[in-house]
């Protein structure tokens, strides 16, 4: 599991790379899918990736808007803040967590528990999910896509 959060951070920061050569006009453009464009899409991997981690870590979520940050560099500065944070959390994995609960209340005020490694997973899945969209606005834009090739990235 550890290696799929690394290989996650790998291709977010090849996305926030590639970022760089897109327009200003391109990368908040609306798309169809996912949760806006291209660059709320990012800042939308990043704050589930950090609340989720927050949660289990019994923190306090991130609730600012995705309108405060909306532009590359503050986009690319909010992931690498919230990296530094969730990091240590995921690099001291140990099975123990795997089955430990989180108690939240669903919309409805219902009881709702989750175990932390499907937790953990969901979070992988999602970012993995969302680098799928990413792959197909690239080439809206014009560009070749980030590889999402598990291989070669020299994880193992």
């Amino acid at each position: 599991m550890l290696k799929l959060f690394e290989y996650n951070w790998q291709v977010r920061k090849d996305w926030f790379a590639w970022c760089q050569d897109v327009s200003e006009e391109d990368l908040p453009k609306k798309r169809t899918g996912g949760v806006g464009g291209i660059l709320h899409t990012l800042f939308h991997i990043a704050d589930v990736e950090f609340s989720w981690i927050s949660d289990l870590q019994g923190k306090r979520e991130f609730t600012e808007p995705f309108e405060d940050y909306a532009n590359l560099q503050k986009v690319t500065d909010l992931s690498a803040r919230f990296h530094e944070e969730v990091r240590p959390f995921v690099m001291s994995w140990t099975n123990e967590m795997e089955s430990k609960e989180l108690s939240e209340l669903t919309s409805a005020g219902e009881p709702v528990n989750f175990k932390y490694g499907e937790i953990m997973r969901h979070v992988i899945a999602h970012e993995i999910h969302h680098i799928g969209q990413l792959s197909v606005w690239s080439r809206e834009v014009g560009k070749a896509p980030i590889t999402a090739n598990l291989i070669r990235r020299g994880l193992f």
